[in-house]
């Protein structure tokens, strides 16, 4: 009686909660984005602790398992963490050095080419004839009210006047978004730092947590967080391993076709491919641009280039690289990216598909179970029955 009295009071308290939240709606979701804006440092950290563990892991595996120098074995884990950091802003610095370079030579030769093709639209506007007749035409019967033209004019430096303005404060909230933002980075990286220092603690900090309060659900729970664990990792291994070979494959293409820009259109196309099957077109997009800027007639040819080698990337490679490593059917990667970015935009994309698998390998291997256990009933009856 005072279990199920315990139990009906938990399940009223539950349904209080609920009707809270939908009672204040607008409140709730505004202390959940205030909340979510406050630990954004502290959640950026925990996203990059979680991709340099991968890294992190792979340097304790491979290259300081055998080492024999006791001084090395006793740093093994600041050693192994200064490496990853290493890694990861060499790769970055990498792709800014290879991409920014060539990006701002293509504008420059935009801007230089800029002045002539404005001339040549003016001199070809002036020759028309057409236009000229009923420029004149336009001229003999519109006659301009002086008083008209003075209140337009004003107008005008009023509006210009307001766009100074507007421009004005338009730099001062960028300039602050960017000192807001770096002082974020740095707070999660710091942050970052410790969780990876004490992943062990923090983690067996976290199952005892889980074991005392949780007691009746913690084996669930640890399985859900395996699963979870498991489903990001090997997407996060595959997609980077993914975009190095759509990468490598369009900077061989371009080259052997003699695309200008190859290399930088190569690692912008595979950086990109991390954002699943959208991703690419989005670097393709930019590369045409800064291709018709040199050929216009090789622009149109490397959107046949890339429309061919995404054909290729999405039936051969991706499925065995990415699909075989999450075990997620082409047609749930394509609802996970749409209903993620349309929620949260491209780290929602990057977000759906890892949990997508996750809830889908669950949900496969509930079902079997179910009906696993359904047919050990009905051959448990049959048997009772013929006996």
């Amino acid at each position: 009686m005072k279990q199920e009295y315990k139990k009906y009071m938990g399940l009223a308290g539950w349904l209080f909660v609920l009707y809270l939240c939908i009672r204040y709606w607008d409140y709730f979701i505004n202390l959940v984005f205030i909340g979510i804006q406050a630990a954004s440092p502290l959640i950026l950290g925990a996203i990059i602790a979680y991709m340099l563990n991968i890294i992190m892991n792979f340097f304790e595996r491979h290259y300081l398992k055998q080492c024999r120098f006791q001084v090395v074995i006793s740093q093994k884990r600041m050693i192994c963490m200064l490496l990853s950091f290493i890694s990861l802003a060499g790769i970055i610095f990498l792709i800014f050095h290879l991409v920014l370079p060539e990006l701002v030579n293509c504008f420059k030769e935009l801007l230089k080419k800029g002045p002539a093709v404005i001339e040549e639209i003016y001199i070809s506007l002036r020759n028309n004839t057409n236009l000229t007749e009923y420029m004149e035409i336009l001229d003999k019967n519109v006659t301009l009210d002086q008083e008209m033209l003075e209140e337009k004019i004003e107008q005008a430096i009023g509006v210009l006047l307001n766009g100074v303005g507007g421009v004005m404060n338009s730099v001062i909230l960028a300039v602050t978004s960017l000192v807001s933002w770096v002082v974020t980075l740095m707070v999660g990286v710091i942050f970052s730092i410790y969780l990876l220092i004490g992943k062990e603690r923090i983690g067996q900090q976290i199952k005892l947590l889980i074991c005392t309060y949780l007691s009746k659900y913690h084996t669930k729970i640890f399985y859900v967080a395996n699963v979870v664990n498991d489903s990001f990792h090997n997407f996060i291994v595959g997609q980077c391993t993914e975009a190095v070979i759509l990468g490598s494959l369009c900077i061989t293409g371009m080259w052997l076709c003699r695309f200008p820009y190859a290399v930088m259109i190569g690692v912008l196309v595979g950086f990109t491919a991390l954002i699943p099957i959208a991703g690419a077109y989005i670097g393709a997009g930019v590369g045409a641009f800064m291709i018709f800027t040199v050929a216009p007639i090789k622009a149109v040819f490397f959107l046949v280039f890339i429309v061919v080698l995404q054909q290729l990337e999405g039936n051969l490679i991706y499925p065995r690289v990415v699909g075989n490593s999450i075990g997620l059917p082409g047609i749930w990667v394509l609802a996970a990216i749409t209903i993620g970015g349309g929620i949260l935009g491209i780290g929602g994309m990057l977000v759906a598909v890892p949990l997508t698998a996750a809830f889908y390998q669950l949900l496969r291997e509930d079902v079997y179970d179910r009906n696993k256990i359904e047919v050990i009933e009905e051959t448990l009856e049959e048997e009772k029955e013929e006996s």
